[in-house]
């Protein structure tokens, strides 16, 4: 039902490209208040302009969620304009696909930090400030339950993502605030017209995903009135990750 969001303060981790770009789309079109938390601050701006074009609220707050002070300000700065924190969304992530013996302790601390630490910072200081009824939604990957070779800095946080999620979920449930996660599998962020037939038919769904796949989930995720779903990781993959493949 349009307008269910009206009001609702929503922060993005990673709200101004790809897929935490279409999730602020999402909610600003069913009427929140749009913070849009990025790194990038020029396509931050951007995309705060665009959606204000289209009729919706949206705020730009420059965070590089890898550091812990910036996610700290992020919440405060958010409480101070809006008095409220109604729904969070950890979407901010990097990837760093390297030879297993080229990478580097660093590069490993690099990713886990910036997807996996920031969310339980983010978690832990936004649940401070929810009321019951605030939703957390941490956007993991496929790549937490399968792989690939030289993946193992991305794999290892999303995989934490997923722990995390459904420990948040335990510790939270007290407070009335639900915390799940969303597992993208193939999401196309840009030249979707460019991909090939083939691309499309690796899923039973017969198409590679889009952003607004996972901004339909986080809509669902984040319902007021949907309190049972709780501690779990929904997959988005077009079925990929249940297509038994055979090799001739």
């Amino acid at each position: 039902m349009k307008g269910k969001y009206t009001g609702a303060t929503v922060i993005i981790t990673g709200g101004a490209n790809g897929i935490g770009k279409g999730i602020a789309k999402a909610f600003a079109e069913e009427e929140a208040i749009v913070c849009i938390a990025d790194k990038d601050e020029e396509k931050g701006k951007e995309a705060v302009r665009l959606l204000e074009e289209a009729g919706g609220k949206a705020v730009f707050y420059r965070t590089d969620v890898s550091i812990e002070e910036d996610i700290l300000n992020l919440i405060d700065r958010v409480m101070k304009d809006f008095g409220r924190i109604d729904i969070l969304v950890n979407n901010a992530g990097v990837s760093r696909f390297k030879p297993l013996f080229e990478l580097t302790t660093e590069e490993w601390e690099d990713v886990v930090f910036t997807n996996l630490r920031s969310v339980f910072i983010g978690s832990r200081e936004a649940a401070r400030r929810m009321k019951e009824g605030g939703r957390i939604i941490n956007i993991a990957s496929t790549r937490a339950t399968m792989s690939e070779p030289n993946s193992e800095a991305y794999a290892s946080s999303k995989g934490g993502i997923v722990s995390l999620t459904h420990a948040l979920a335990a510790s939270l449930q007290p407070n009335g605030i639900t915390v799940n996660s969303i597992s993208p599998g193939w999401i196309q962020t840009e030249d979707y017209d460019q991909l090939r037939e083939k691309d499309h038919l690796q899923h039973w769904s017969n198409r590679v995903g889009n952003p607004e796949d996972i901004a339909k989930a986080c809509l669902y995720l984040a319902d007021p009135e949907n309190d049972f779903i709780n501690g779990q990781d929904l997959v988005i993959d077009g079925g990929m990750t249940r297509k038994m493949i055979y090799e001739e």
